[in-house]
């Protein structure tokens, strides 16, 4: 579809921009959730290889379908622990780490015949009341039980602020901080995961270096 190419191409534009203004190599997960396959097909044939979804089963369906084009696929939506063995045998990052169980549960599940699965913490940076993601202080505690795991790889850190304080780059900036205090205590620490489509401009500001975006790219979704 000439509108997802051209959507592809001004996104692809922003990021460049934003990464030469930061300083700063920006990776694009294209957000697919509720998106058929053949938008998928398009947009990888555009040259977009990562893609994210929200939604286990509808993510499992796609990745065995398209299983030939050997696209990499990020949970991005919360997990539940009864879900950690599908998750674990199809997925290659999961983003959304916020307790101890579901660790567990991934490491059991990952077949030592595949690359160790590279794991997110998720951080909810604000506190917000029933919101997925660990509180700022559980953090270095989930870091050092994956450290454990011999089948995950922790690679960063992922959150989805309120609005007002990723408007104003709050939540965003203390997120630069605790990555940069990982990134001193682990190694192979690359990945701050924050940003999409209305506000990856500021979360690239503060050291984000992989956005989530999806109605940017693919446009409105149909309800």
């Amino acid at each position: 579809m000439p509108e997802l190419s051209q959507n592809y191409q001004k996104l692809n534009n922003q990021l460049s921009a934003c990464s030469k203004h930061n300083g700063i190599s920006v990776n694009l997960l294209a957000v697919s959730k509720m998106q058929d396959l053949q938008r998928i097909i398009e947009c990888a044939a555009l040259g977009q290889n990562s893609f994210g979804e929200n939604y286990v089963q509808e993510a499992v369906n796609k990745i065995q379908a398209l299983r030939h084009m050997h696209l990499q696929w990020h949970l991005i939506g919360p997990l539940q622990s009864n879900k950690c063995k599908v998750v674990a045998e199809n997925f290659d990052w999961v983003q959304t780490i916020d307790r101890i169980k579901i660790i567990d549960g991934l490491d059991q599940y990952r077949s030592a015949s595949l690359p160790p699965l590279n794991v997110l913490i998720q951080v909810n940076i604000d506190n917000e009341q029933g919101k997925s993601g660990c509180a700022v202080d559980q953090v270095m505690i989930l870091a050092e039980q994956i450290a454990l795991k011999p089948h995950l790889r922790l690679r960063g850190l992922m959150t989805i602020p309120d609005p007002e304080t990723s408007s104003n780059g709050i939540a965003f900036s203390r997120m630069q901080e605790l990555y940069e205090t990982l990134r001193s205590r682990y190694t192979g620490i690359d990945t701050l995961s924050m940003g999409m489509s209305d506000d990856f401009p500021i979360a690239i500001a503060h050291g984000a270096n992989l956005v989530r975006v999806g109605t940017a790219l693919f446009g409105p979704r149909k309800i």
